[in-house]
């Protein structure tokens, strides 16, 4: 029996362990889509529908539009590396909709199997490795994504009509999308549009003063002609790529998620990538899927990853003393009388 077409805002109910287990291959996927060390937690639990994975880029070479058949992401979820290595991209999960049933307000979760969750983790976890058993490559989601997915076309009008019908975007945001697209794609065909989109004036070698920031520090990022000046003709600094969608964040204020010192790079065939200098992750900055060609509509939300001087940190300001009001405070004035002596009168009750 196929399983149901979940939406946005549909509670479902994670499967057993041993529910997920029959539907896994040897090599714990189902149809090219690993069933991961770090989702095993999440069985018996109740989550909801974000979006389907109707239209997601790869970003993989060439960069470009797929779909996901039968899947979905659920919540705000994202992987904490924990089952590979500590890798800290940070990525959404994606879940195979046979690995989710729909949850019925009230009904009990069922119990979960100790023996059938052990026998999960082990599958998922002897798959984490890349099967050729290289060192420091490895095997996830994003690794697999363009072996479990097909490309959808630009021009397909149906992979947009799909990405409305779901749920996934709301209607001014789908028209606001659809009417830059109208324009934009045109002009990638026609190749009008700058490649890359934005061009450094410098080496791309600049380094800041270093910041060392911290997660909790609070940034804004520097405005796009500052930031221009730091990067090369390929519009990177020291090999690390400023983002169309980056730039829209421009001037914004942001806190410090976390330091990235490793992330395993798809683009690279799953090595685990080790990093030596400054490269940062802000609460919230994510690709927004609105304004890269091709990718329109994309789900995935991926963290931009950012150079200290590309930022500049934000002094908290202390928050001041509230002002304690007395009897002589003149209600409606906002401002204090001046005490005859310093004491005050107990308010009366009238």
């Amino acid at each position: 029996m196929p399983s149901p077409a979940f939406r946005h805002g549909d509670l479902v109910e994670v499967k057993s362990a041993a529910e997920i287990l029959a539907t896994l291959d040897s090599n714990g996927m189902l149809e090219g889509l690993p069933f991961m060390p770090e989702m095993v937690r999440y069985c018996g639990r109740r989550l909801t529908v974000d979006q389907r994975t109707e239209k997601i880029c790869d970003t993989m070479y060439p960069v470009q539009s797929r779909r996901m058949p039968n899947t979905v992401i659920l919540g705000t979820l994202r992987c904490d590396g924990s089952g590979h290595d500590g890798c800290q991209s940070d990525c959404r999960i994606f879940w195979k909709e046979a690995w989710l049933r729909r949850a019925h307000p009230g009904a009990s979760p069922p119990a979960q199997d100790e023996t059938a969750q052990a026998a999960l983790m082990d599958l998922a976890a002897r798959n984490t490795r890349h099967p050729s058993g290289a060192p420091d490559m490895y095997q996830c989601q994003e690794t697999e994504l363009h072996n479990a997915s097909y490309q959808v076309r630009v021009w397909d009008p149906r992979s947009y009509w799909r990405v409305y019908t779901a749920g996934n975007v709301p209607l001014g945001r789908f028209l606001r999308v659809m009417a830059r697209a109208v324009i934009e794609e045109p002009a990638r065909k026609l190749r009008l549009t700058a490649r890359p989109w934005v061009k450094g004036t410098s080496s791309g070698s600049a380094r800041a003063t270093p910041l060392n920031l911290q997660p909790g520090d609070l940034v804004q990022i520097k405005s796009l002609e500052e930031i221009i000046e730091t990067l090369d003709a390929t519009g990177s600094n020291r090999g690390l790529f400023f983002d169309r969608e980056m730039a829209a964040l421009c001037g914004k204020t942001f806190r410090v998620r976390q330091r990235i010192t490793r992330f395993i790079d798809d683009r690279a065939g799953g090595k685990m990538v080790r990093l030596r200098s400054d490269c940062i992750t802000l609460e919230d900055a994510v690709c927004s899927g609105e304004l890269s060609t091709i990718r329109w509509f994309c789900p995935r939300k991926i963290y931009g990853f950012w150079r200290e001087i590309w930022l500049r940190r934000v002094e908290m300001q202390a928050t001041p003393e509230p002002p304690i009001f007395t009897a002589d405070h003149h209600p409606g004035t906002g401002q204090l009388a001046e005490p005859d002596d310093g004491a005050t009168e107990p308010l009366s009750s009238a």
